[in-house]
Parts: C-alpha cells; sequence; structure tokens
C-alpha cells in the first residue's frame, strides 16, 4: 500500500521504517519540490496496523534541502531519528533528535559533530554486547568510501572504524550491516565501481573491517537494506539490475549473506523503485518501505515464513 495517496509535495525519497510500538510502524522520507531542492524536509507517518496516518514535518532547515532520515529503536527504548541537510552530500551536516515516548514528543534538533552524520542511510544494528553499530560514508566528487560508527553510550557518542572501499576503487556508500551466527560483522555496501554489491566484515565488533569485497548480486548504484531475522536468516531488498533501479527485489540467505536466493519481486514495470528498508516486526513480519516513481513511498508486509523450505 501507499503511505499517502496525496501529499503536500510533489517529490519524495530514502524512506526508513521502524517498529515503534509492538504491531505499530513510523516511517520517514524526505519530500519538496525535487531532490537537492531547498524547500525539501523529512516528513514522517504512522501505522496502526490498519491505515497510515497523514505525513507531518519531522525535520528542516531552513532554506537547506534535508536528507536520509534514519529511525530505529534501541534495546533501552530509545526512538532515534537523525537526517541530514546541505547542499549536497559532500557537505552536509548531521542532525539528531530522540523521543522516549515512542514518537510522541521528541527532543530537540541536535547538530552532530563535523563529519559525523549519525546511520547514512540504513538502520544500525545493536549487537548483544549493547553496542550500536551504524553504516556511514563519506562521498567527494571522485572519491566515495565506507565506514562503520560504533556506539557504547545508545547513541550519544560514535567512535569510526577504517574506511574499507574495494581497493583501488573508491565507489562504496551506504554500509547495511548485520551480525552473523559466529559473532562477526558484515557490512554490504551499494557500489558504482564495481557494479555489485559488496561485502566486507569485521571480527572485533564492528571496530575494524576487512577491505570490501564484490559479491555476485547487482547493484546498478542505488540504496540496499538487510535484515537479520530471529530465525537467523538475512533479507536483503536490492535492485538486482547492474543499471536499472527497477526490479526491486527480495533475496534470503541462509548462510549469512555468503550465497542468495532471490525470493520475490516486488515492482517489475518499468520506472524508479529504490531506497528501500526493511526490519522484522515483533510479529515476525517483513516490514518494508521504498521510493515509488519518485512521487509516493509504499510499504509492503510478508510472511518470511512462506520462503522457508
Amino acid at each position: 500500500m501507499f503511505i499517502f495517496e496525496k501529499a503536500p509535495f510533489p517529490s519524495c525519497h530514502a524512506s526508513t521504517v521502524v517498529e515503534h510500538e509492538p504491531g505499530k510502524l513510523m516511517a520517514a522520507w524526505f519530500g519538496g519540490k525535487a531532490e537537492g531542492a531547498k524547500d525539501v524536509q523529512i516528513w514522517a507517518s504512522t501505522f496502526d496496523g490498519k491505515a497510515w496516518s497523514e505525513p507531518k514535518v519531522i525535520g528542516t532547515e531552513p532554506g537547506q534541502p534535508c536528507w536520509n532520515p534514519v529511525l530505529f529503536k534501541s534495546a533501552k527504548g530509545t526512538l532515534h531519528f537523525w537526517y541530514k541537510a546541505g547542499p549536497k552530500p559532500d557537505n552536509w551536516t548531521g542532525f539528531a533528535r530522540t523521543s522516549t515516548d515512542s514518537g510522541k514528543t521528541w527532543t530537540k534538533v541536535e547538530m552532530m559533530h563535523a563529519g559525523f552524520w549519525g546511520p547514512i542511510r540504513a538502520k544500525p544494528i545493536q549487537l548483544a554486547s549493547g553496542v550500536n553499530l551504524a553504516g556511514t560514508s563519506v562521498e567527494s566528487f571522485r572519491n566515495w568510501t565506507p565506514y562503520v560508527d560504533r556506539s557504547t553510550d545508545d547513541g550519544k557518542t560514535w567512535k569510526r572504524s577504517n574506511g574499507f572501499p574495494v581497493p583501488e576503487k573508491f565507489d562504496q556508500i551506504q554500509p547495511t550491516l548485520f551480525e552473523t551466527k559466529d559473532g562477526r560483522v558484515v557490512a554490504l555496501v551499494r557500489s558504482s565501481n564495481p557494479r555489485f554489491i559488496c561485502r566486507a566484515e569485521s571480527k572485533d565488533g564492528g571496530e575494524t573491517f576487512s577491505a570490501a569485497e564484490e559479491t555476485v548480486l547487482p547493484n546498478p548504484s542505488a540504496g540496499i537494506d538487510c535484515v537479520k531475522t530471529t530465525d537467523g536468516d538475512v533479507y536483503l531488498i536490492y535492485n538486482p539490475s547492474p543499471l536499472l533501479r527497477t526490479p526491486i527485489s527480495l533475496a534470503r540467505s541462509t548462510d549469512d549473506g555468503k550465497t542468495w536466493k532471490r525470493v520475490a519481486d516486488l515492482e517489475t514495470e518499468p520506472g524508479e523503485y529504490s531506497y528501500p528498508a526493511i526490519v522484522q516486526s515483533a510479529a515476525g513480519t517483513l516490514e518494508m518501505t521504498y521510493t515509488w516513481k519518485r512521487t509516493h513511498i509504499k510499504h509492503v508486509s510478508l510472511d518470511p515464513k512462506k520462503y522457508r523450505g
């Protein structure tokens, strides 16, 4: 279903989703005249299990476009909201807000320290140790480099890992993360060169990562997201094409991301279906949102049990 049918903005992109209360979802995205326009703000809507609420602004920076919101609820119950604002990704600023009542009220907007933006696009993960890991990246006109930021105090402060692009191919950004059965942290990253999703690993809880290597999963230089489910499978939502942001599909791995099976195509028609987000609800369902032709944000709910043999 579409999160909204009509909205006070003609263009939207880059959604994020979280289960902010049991059985209830919150999504956010940026919307305005067009990506990068000065009127672009961060909008949010909530889902009560039947319908989505009217979108409301929860992030803005007058005179500057906003970008890439991220929602995440930590084990302590803190609902985190991060976004960026600025002319373009190579000189934007990070902003953060938190809520202790599942998004009913928010703290005032805080500007993050220079060079830190919170998770750059995909949601963080929380390790069994309580450490929060957030995939981030730096973009310049010639160099895209992925990193992971690590927090031991529920997101108050962050420490950055080493950069881990593919050697001599500095074209990877926007890591999405999961923890393996034996405690390694895997980062899957968007890539424009090579045109495949790339993968790096950490054996020390996200402090350092191996150099990224290309996988067999095509990537048209578009955002991806993954989630490790309670049964141990990993689901990846992505565009399985080296050139186009269609189709948008779901793949499943039963071996911590070493091999993948494409299990569902969510959209197959011409157009842009991109920048997805995925979480598993307390009920076990896979809850996904993504950009639909830059005019809508679409929500899809699937039961992963149907994909298990």
